[in-house]
């Protein structure tokens, strides 16, 4: 995917996620995410900040977290999810085609944050939200080649992962075989979430 090509995918998700959001009631932004101990608010409220973010709120938010990655990433996600809602998906908008983030975070992950972060709003309550195949090989490409936080290459040794839906496939052993965003969701740790659109002898290995 070109440069042009993901920064078009990253907006229009995006502006899909605002409009989303804007037909949620109240009780559906207290909803508990796919994102483990996470709202829908806090998903909401980091994907407002992630273009915004600058270094040193990350450096301020460390103290209080621990210095932990997860933990400060948590703080920040509450921090910016307690604003009402109308303003975080004002956000959300007026930054859908920014290009940047932190200079300690990376904008190649970009894509698959708002793919996963998508799901995990739209999911649990019973939304749809559909993403292009393509765009989810691209975020799979960049998941898997990368180690931390999600380590998908360490976790999903031993098991062959095809996509159903677009020319991607990786890994050895039994086949794990299903829509490239399952697949996606799987490498992010999300295993009970996209085993409904998963198939093949692999799933046993991964249940052990």
């Amino acid at each position: 995917m070109r440069e042009d090509e993901y920064w078009t995918a990253v907006r229009t998700l995006r502006l899909a996620v605002a409009d989303l959001l804007d037909t949620l009631s109240p009780a559906e932004w207290e909803t508990p995410s796919l994102c483990e101990g996470w709202r829908v608010r806090e998903v909401a409220g980091h994907l407002s900040l992630v273009p915004t973010i600058t270094t040193w709120e990350l450096i301020a938010a460390g103290p209080r977290a621990g210095f932990n990655p997860n933990r400060i990433n948590t703080v920040l996600a509450t921090r910016y999810g307690s604003r009402g809602a109308a303003q975080i998906v004002t956000s959300i908008r007026d930054h859908a085609a920014d290009r940047r983030t932190a200079k300690a975070l990376d904008t190649r992950n970009s894509l698959f944050d708002i793919i996963v972060h998508s799901q995990d709003i739209a999911r649990p309550l019973k939304r749809e939200f559909p993403v292009p195949a393509e765009f989810s090989h691209a975020g799979l490409e960049r998941v898997w080649a990368m180690g931390w936080p999600f380590h998908a290459r360490r976790r999903l040794a031993g098991v062959t992962l095809t996509a159903t839906d677009t020319d991607w496939t990786v890994g050895t052993g039994p086949e794990v075989a299903g829509p490239a965003l399952a697949l996606l969701l799987l490498s992010t740790g999300r295993l009970a979430a996209a085993l409904d659109a998963l198939h093949g002898s692999g799933l046993s290995v991964l249940a052990q």
